[in-house]
């Protein structure tokens, strides 16, 4: 159960990220209204990744928290804001993925 609360944690991760750019796009109050979603995000991605360590190693569920928040923010990059997908880019991401996978499997 801990790990559904990792990985949700980390879609939250992704959620702050892209309220941050929405934010940096816009003025005014809507501006504000992303600065708060971002902050709500925020503090739901961490008070889950609070409660998930409690009884999993830290390291591994930072590292996965991390890395589903840095996977899931270039994704989004690439499909809402439109950043570049280059050949590099899309590598380095799956080699990510293969090491977050990693790390899961090799932890108790």
């Amino acid at each position: 159960m801990n790990w559904v609360l990792v990985i949700i944690a980390g879609l939250f991760e992704v959620a702050f990220a892209f309220c941050l750019g929405k934010a940096n796009e816009t003025t005014g109050k809507e501006m504000y209204v992303w600065y708060t979603g971002f902050l709500i995000a925020l503090l739901i991605s961490m008070g889950l990744l609070i409660k998930a360590t409690q009884t999993l190693p830290i390291g591994t569920a930072y590292a996965v928290w991390t890395g589903i928040g840095a996977v899931g923010t270039v994704l989004v990059g690439i499909l809402i804001f439109k950043e570049p997908a280059t050949f590099l880019r899309l590598f380095f991401i799956t080699t990510l993925i293969g090491s977050i996978v990693g790390l899961k499997v090799v932890s108790h």
